[in-house]
């Protein structure tokens, strides 16, 4: 079931990348499709909305997005450096202009002391830039990984000043 808040994010989405005439591609991991998912549910979505990659596997992150393996031997799958080389990947492989791309530990288990449930990297690509940026969310596995997907919705609005 898509949420009002994610229909009324994807649709300031559209109307940015509209403008623009770009279109953007997602790179997800704990989310596991579900930011597409409420793009796609968005009538006229395939308009901005060029599809996403659903890279839950380290291989998939390699393989698919091109994320070096020593990026993700040195600082892991959960980090702002694999989530910049997921958006920048995603870019590359899709041709579309922007990536979000998400990396996190859902839960309720794989937490560690330096990367706990609820943290969330987010990487945000562009024609000229890459942005990286941390969230830690609450709750169990649905509410961290519903947080991610509005959080995602909303992240173009990170680049408006700089675009």
């Amino acid at each position: 079931m898509v949420s009002q808040t994610w229909l009324d994010s994807a649709a300031d989405l559209a109307t940015w990348l509209r403008a623009k005439n770009w279109q953007i591609v997602t790179a997800e991991s704990c989310t596991g499709g579900g930011i597409g998912y409420a793009m796609s549910a968005l009538a006229g979505s395939s308009d901005w909305f060029a599809g996403g990659f659903i890279t839950y596997s380290n291989r998939l992150k390699e393989q698919v997005l091109g994320v070096p393996q020593a990026t993700l031997v040195e600082f892991g799958a959960v980090s702002a450096e694999t989530a910049a080389a997921m958006a920048q990947g995603a870019c590359r492989v899709s041709g579309a202009e922007v990536a979000v791309a998400v990396t996190g530990v859902a839960g309720p288990s794989g937490g560690s002391a330096s990367k706990p449930v609820g943290l969330v990297w987010f990487g945000l690509a562009w024609p000229g830039g890459v942005m990286t940026w941390q969230q830690q969310f609450s709750g169990d596995r649905a509410a961290v990984r519903q947080a991610t997907i509005v959080e995602a919705l909303q992240s173009f609005k990170k680049i408006l000043d700089t675009v």
